[in-house]
């Protein structure tokens, strides 16, 4: 997912005020990797956004890493992190010179492939960072058959004189969502309007399984995070083992 400078300078506040916990997300992906291999001690998170996700792993595991698509997410991220390496790359075509013992792609930015071919080239680039016997965790997008065509939904945020409304609507265009993300920001030097258009793939359950064994992984559909009565992780969560 694309997203501008904008959008990441709020994007943690808005999703910890609407219940995600991401240190203790963290904490249960590490818990799921160790049940897998348990002497895994390295970890690459692909999409790693803002570096929320990240910043737990360092604490975890003793090597981490992350890689990151889009130059306003990535330097939110460095600057959070500034002793780990964020590397800039496409999913699809990646190589960093090195393999891990897990790699995660979380906030179903998996789903922002726009084919099938696109989606077994970024499974098959996780996969081939992974040692042999290494996890491999992917949260998908909704499925076709538990997508809500038309959902809307509205978020705000008061903190710090600062106001954030954030207004979602997602609309099924074909195998496809195109979701509408619209943002009003209110402080101290007036008011900021911006709005982001998503659009997401809508795989199939067997679509993911099948990248997934294409790229020599066993692979299994594990339920879905869901911390303290926080807000879920979609669908679930794709849990392979490379082979």
């Amino acid at each position: 997912m694309q997203y501008g400078p904008d959008h990441a300078a709020i994007y943690d506040v808005v999703f910890r005020s609407r219940g995600k916990n991401f240190e203790r997300e963290a904490a249960a992906i590490t818990e799921l990797v160790k049940e897998r291999s348990p002497g895994a001690t390295s970890i690459l998170d692909v999409a790693c956004g803002t570096g929320a996700h990240l910043a737990g792993f360092a604490e975890l595991f003793t090597h981490a890493e992350g890689l990151e698509y889009a130059p306003a997410m990535r330097e939110v991220a460095r600057g959070r992190l500034p002793g780990l390496t964020v590397h800039a790359g496409d999913m699809r075509d990646f190589a960093i010179g090195r393999t891990f013992d897990a790699v995660t792609c979380m906030g179903n930015s998996v789903a922002c492939m726009s084919t099938t071919a696109e989606l077994d080239a970024a499974i098959g680039r996780m996969a081939a960072h992974l040692d042999t016997g290494g996890v491999l965790l992917v949260e998908p997008w909704w499925f076709p058959d538990n997508f809500l065509d038309g959902h809307v939904g509205g978020h705000l945020v008061t903190e710090r004189g600062r106001v954030i409304s954030r207004l979602t609507h997602s609309s099924r265009q074909g195998d496809r969502t195109r979701m509408e993300v619209r943002f009003v920001v209110a402080d101290s030097t007036g008011f900021k309007e911006f709005t982001d258009v998503l659009m997401v793939s809508l795989f199939t359950r067997e679509q993911y399984v099948a990248a997934f064994e294409r790229a020599g992984c066993a692979v299994e559909l594990l339920p879905a995070l869901s911390l303290d009565g926080g807000r879920p992780n979609g669908p679930g969560l794709f849990a392979g083992v490379r082979k």
